[in-house]
């Protein structure tokens, strides 16, 4: 038997949440806090204008429960342009997302600025707020078995 968790065993359902203003943003950051994913995970698709990312999310929402991560998917619509520093799409670089924050412009456009640990940043051109995280697999235990700590 696998030590994986299991959604029923949890009072919590898995996280589909969007967010179309700062404040949403701002839970859907606190979500994502740590959550890790290999340089290759990232895809930009200009035609459709998305960007999104495959993470693995330490599930912050379940505070009673040993450490677990869950893979789910980030993503971005309305994204006109993309840019970033200190990050390379190749398989061997394991990103930490540290934070996503929303610099507004005019007429609903703005800056969505994804954080990483060490110098690495995100940062996204967009016409209009549309975020989504949908977890997209069951609960896991975290590799390390402990809970991220920020001192």
């Amino acid at each position: 038997m696998s030590d994986d968790a299991r959604y029923e065993d949890g009072a919590e359902a898995p996280v589909h949440l969007k967010a179309f203003e700062a404040d949403d943003l701002q839970v859907i950051s606190a979500l994502v806090q740590d959550a890790v994913f290999p340089g290759l995970e990232m895809r930009w698709l200009p035609a459709k204008r998305r960007f999104a990312l495959l993470i693995n999310r330490f599930r912050w929402e379940d505070k009673v429960r040993r450490a677990e991560r869950v893979q789910s998917l980030l993503s971005f619509e309305d994204v006109m342009k993309v840019a970033s520093t200190g990050v390379a799409r190749d398989k061997d670089t394991i990103y930490s997302l540290l934070s996503l924050t929303f610099t507004p412009g005019e007429d609903g456009t703005g800056t969505l600025e994804l954080t990483l640990a060490g110098d690495g940043a995100i940062r996204l051109e967009i016409e209009a707020l549309d975020v989504t995280l949908k977890d997209m697999t069951r609960p896991y235990k975290a590799p390390s078995g402990k809970r991220p700590n920020h001192d």
